[in-house]
């Protein structure tokens, strides 16, 4: 736990120290850096603070509806000061609503709170009167990779300005199948090697604008005609097609060292010899594939473990933290 931890505190640490100096980097600017001795400073200071129950906390990323009445306002300040959750993801509601909420939250937590959202295309995606941009499969089409890039920092920056730190997107899933009921018009298409393209671009715009982009949703979940919300899709495929389809993207946005990846819900019977463990369970799949095989060092989150996929196993946050998750 105490190296899951450091690397959530390092990336936090380079929100609150500042992401200027990173910024020259080839790849993204939140994988850890020996050199930066001040945020290792950071990050050694708070953890040597922290209790258990603490440190449990910083593990959680708590949904909230964007909406600043009275009863939510009591569930953020118990999430915050009694749970002390590492991260906050804010859905439906109003730009300024979350404002609102993220200013209190700012205001009571002993330690920084990550504020994540999940707006693929910006957001609007979560928010009423925010503004509205085409989906990934509109942009898909579009030959010049630079738009794409420049359409991450124009995100970013609105992210930025409402107080967010962590985007979960873009969606690197390749759509093959065009009975899926859930990614569809969120994937950028169904040529890995355009997906990849267009998940590296996101990203780096994303993150050369000061937000962690987080690739979702490994080891993927284009070619599924069941929505993980509902129940757990299986994948039948061998090792060396998903190494040429769906892996490929995430290889990609690995090979790019950018910071987040999201673990999806999926049965992947070649990656799971016992045919039932849901890839965001096993440790087969976070710690043994993305992890050791591929390289990944950034961010590892678990999709909504409320999700119908997983919430009916029991101690599924531990069995996710167990797998190799950093944050559930």
């Amino acid at each position: 736990m105490m190296k899951r931890l450091t690397l959530l505190l390092w990336v936090a640490g380079l929100f609150i120290l500042g992401l200027s100096s990173l910024h020259a980097q080839t790849g993204g600017p939140f994988l850890p850096s020996a050199a930066d001795n001040r945020c290792r400073q950071w990050v050694d200071s708070v953890l040597s603070g922290l209790n258990v129950h603490e440190k449990v906390g910083q593990l959680i990323v708590a949904t909230i509806p964007a909406r600043a009445d009275k009863a939510t306002k009591k569930q953020m300040r118990e999430l915050v000061k009694k749970y002390k959750v590492g991260g906050l993801l804010f859905s439906e509601g109003t730009p300024e609503e979350q404002a609102i909420l993220t200013n209190m939250a700012r205001k009571d937590a002993k330690i920084p709170v990550m504020v994540t959202f999940d707006g693929e295309w910006g957001l609007s995606m979560r928010l009423k009167g925010a503004p509205d941009y085409p989906r990934n499969a509109a942009l898909g089409c579009i030959e010049d990779n630079g738009l794409i890039e420049e359409y991450g920092r124009e995100v970013a920056r609105q992210f930025r300005e409402l107080g967010v730190h962590v985007n979960f997107a873009p969606d690197a899933d390749v759509n093959t199948n065009p009975l899926n009921p859930v990614i569809h018009v969120r994937s950028f298409g169904e040529n890995p090697q355009r997906v990849a393209e267009k998940v590296v671009a996101y990203s780096r715009g994303l993150e050369s604008g000061g937000i962690l982009s987080v690739c979702k949703h490994f080891p993927g979940h284009g070619d599924t005609d069941v929505d993980s919300h509902k129940a757990l899709p299986v994948l039948h495929y061998d090792r060396a097609r998903l190494d040429s389809v769906e892996l490929y993207p995430f290889k990609e946005m690995v090979r790019a060292g950018l910071g987040g990846v999201m673990v999806g819900h999926l049965q992947v019977q070649a990656l799971d010899p016992d045919g039932v463990t849901p890839s965001s369970l096993s440790r087969n799949v976070v710690t043994g594939l993305l992890k050791d095989e591929l390289g990944f060092k950034g961010l590892v989150f678990t999709d909504a473990l409320d999700m119908k996929g997983v919430s009916a196993i029991p101690q599924v946050t531990t069995k996710a933290l167990l797998a190799g998750n950093d944050m559930v």
